[in-house]
């Protein structure tokens, strides 16, 4: 545990920042291949979560390569926890959904590129995170927990570890 300790404190916070967006890169890398390679089609509020998911990993980004110190540090970390905070409550709805009865379940509604080239952005916004039929679908799962769960851990994870960086950097010297 000690060795963990060092090599937190010891490692640049620009790796860890990094350590971020690559952990958010790789997830979106596993979202393309479900979608791509085992045929899982995203429902809106999963492209509602991918969206915040790269909002997620660009912050990271930026946050590596400027390097921040204290102040800075912090709104890096808050705008990463609002952002994995959002994650959470948009993953959350999709599982509540996905564990309504049948009769309760929003019936399906056009598909996102419909919406966007017809509906005005302010109806799209609402429709997506109104979440539809599609939504109710339990695809892929590991472990038992399925995409929007793995999500919603995600999301909490990616929270707690911007937390950890802005302490972290409030804790070091001037």
């Amino acid at each position: 545990m000690n060795k963990l300790l060092d090599l937190w404190r010891t490692t640049s916070p620009r790796w860890l920042y990094l350590a971020g967006a690559m952990a958010v890169a790789v997830m979106f890398a596993s979202a393309l291949y479900l979608q791509h390679v085992l045929r899982q089609e995203p429902c809106s509020l999963c492209m509602v979560q991918r969206l915040i998911f790269i909002a997620i990993g660009v912050v990271f980004f930026i946050a590596a390569l400027h390097n921040p110190k204290r102040i800075a540090a912090s709104v890096y970390s808050g705008l990463i926890v609002l952002l994995a905070i959002t994650g959470v409550v948009v993953a959350s709805r999709q599982i509540w959904i996905q564990h309504l009865p049948k009769e309760q379940v929003p019936a399906c509604g056009p598909g996102l590129e419909f919406m966007l080239q017809n509906f005005p952005m302010g109806d799209v916004w609402q429709e997506l995170m109104h979440g539809s039929g599609e939504c109710a679908e339990k695809g892929w799962t590991f472990l038992t927990l399925g995409i929007p769960e793995w999500a919603l851990v995600s999301f909490v994870m990616l929270g707690v570890w911007a937390v950890l960086l802005m302490l972290r950097a409030n804790n070091q010297p001037k």
